[in-house]
């Protein structure tokens, strides 16, 4: 089989073969996209309640064994002595020149078992870390869903189900049988639902509070129907949330969901991992969208300071990988932070006004979620030099605006306007990008977390740090 290394050779530079694949959208599989309409799903994280089914999008990664913490502590950069039984962390590994690869949420069930759940360039790296070191661990890789399973059935290992809102407290202690435990943010703890014990994250990912569900997939029905009961004998309306909708709740809480793997560049393991990725490999088959176009990879990448997270490097470790580099990087005026961007009314209707004119139109804005490939990187710019990156978008129906979240130089400064160039500057072969015109609209630099209550009632996270 091919790998990535082999691809990358057929090709001028990494950017332009991600920039020109053909993979289509990026699709949020097996979930239904509306069960109401993605506006009053949104609304329903904001004031009442929703429930997500995140049983199909994430990979997940079961890791165990004599040397399962030793091998998690010395591949991410998180601090692991404070990492107890029954807690869960924010896990973000880097690579040597420390790149971000991605991040995945970790759970420690046992001294000896981790459970590690998100997007798929983690998974694939540890997979391959563990048999690059020679590690005395398992792993078990249970991959996301197809994206198109056309009609076939799809088996998981767990369900994962998210229940949050202002009114989710109530169905909570209804299906509990009770008051359920004090969780603290990011802790886990078993309550009921219905006959069965399972395992709750105190979690919250739109901005608001909630838990965070999981056990045996074949328990998924009954679950499912015991949270809906519960809710109605709470008097709550619980709106389950679709896929279109889904992928939205971050932009009002501020976790950028897809940074371009820092993979495509650098020797050493790096090199040796690109060869051990097949060709058909998430970071293979992968798209770039948005005006940006370097030939030169490494100015997509982005490091754990740059996107908040430099609060997580447990410093006092001995060894893990990328430490060196992002002792280096720490204090350097060159990493940029972490900003929403708010979209201009009237640029954005100008946009949308184009679809309905003979000739070219503008980049079309899909809704709610107008990305078009697995990493964005839109050119963020000021007086028409370049100041930063849009990364991850869509639309607020609580906010009833465009947001992007992305990352701008230190110098920007909350409240500026500064502006974001929409569309592809050429012709690409991606079959998410119609034939189209760039625009300007122009944007305003906002905080992150834009949600108010983001801000204020998450606690311990990068999200209350960005707000400090």
């Amino acid at each position: 089989m091919q790998s990535l290394s082999t691809k990358m050779k057929s090709h001028k530079n990494p950017v332009e073969m991600l920039r020109n694949s053909t993979i289509g959208m990026y699709v949020y599989p097996v979930v239904t996209p509306e069960f109401s309409n993605w506006r009053l799903e949104q609304q329903a994280w904001r004031d009442s309640a929703v429930l997500f089914d995140q049983s199909h999008h994430m990979d997940e990664l079961i890791v165990e064994g004599p040397q399962a913490e030793a091998f998690l502590s010395h591949h991410g950069i998180n601090a692991f002595s404070n990492f107890d039984l029954n807690r869960a962390k924010h896990y973000v590994p880097v690579t040597p020149a420390g790149h971000v690869i991605g991040d995945h949420i970790i759970f420690r069930e046992r001294e000896d078992k981790f459970i590690l759940v998100g997007r798929a360039p983690v998974s694939n790296w540890l997979q391959f870390c563990a048999a690059y070191g020679n590690w005395n661990v398992r792993i078990k890789h249970d991959p996301r869903s197809p994206s198109r399973p056309e009609g076939e059935r799809v088996l998981r290992t767990h369900y994962r189900y998210q229940i949050q809102g202002p009114e989710a407290p109530k169905i909570f202690e209804k299906m509990n049988g009770g008051p359920i435990p004090d969780i603290k943010f990011f802790h886990v703890d078993w309550i009921n639902i219905g006959s069965k014990r399972v395992q709750a994250l105190r979690h919250g990912m739109s901005g608001a509070p909630g838990l965070e569900v999981w056990g045996p997939y074949e328990d998924k029905n009954y679950i499912l129907s015991t949270i809906m009961q519960a809710a109605e004998d709470a008097g709550v309306t619980l709106t389950r949330c679709g896929s279109r909708a889904y992928s939205t709740n971050t932009l009002e809480s501020g976790w950028i969901p897809s940074p371009l793997p820092g993979i495509y560049t650098g020797d050493g393991m790096v090199a040796a991992y690109r060869d051990w990725l097949g060709s058909d490999s998430y970071e293979a088959a992968g798209t770039i969208g948005g005006s940006f176009v370097s030939d030169n990879i490494e100015d997509y990448y982005t490091n754990p300071f740059e996107l908040g997270y430099g609060f997580y490097i447990g410093w006092k470790k001995d060894d893990f990988i990328g430490k060196e580099a992002l002792t280096k990087l720490k204090d350097s005026p060159k990493n940029r932070k972490k900003v929403t961007f708010e979209w201009n009314r009237e640029d954005v209707l100008n946009v949308i006004a184009s679809a309905f004119e003979q000739g070219t139109p503008y980049k079309w804005i899909d809704f709610p979620q107008p990305n078009y490939a697995s990493s964005s990187a839109d050119r963020i710019e000021k007086d028409g030099q370049m100041v930063g990156m849009s990364m991850f978008n869509g639309y607020s129906y609580n906010e009833r605006c465009l947001l992007s979240l992305g990352v701008v130089s230190q110098d920007v400064q909350v409240g500026d306007i500064l502006t974001l160039k929409w569309g592809e500057p050429d012709d690409t072969a991606k079959t998410s990008a119609e034939k189209h015109k760039q625009a300007e609209i122009r944007v305003r630099v906002s905080p992150t977390p834009y949600s108010a209550e983001a801000r204020t009632n998450y606690a311990d996270s990068w999200r209350t740090k960005a707000a400090e």
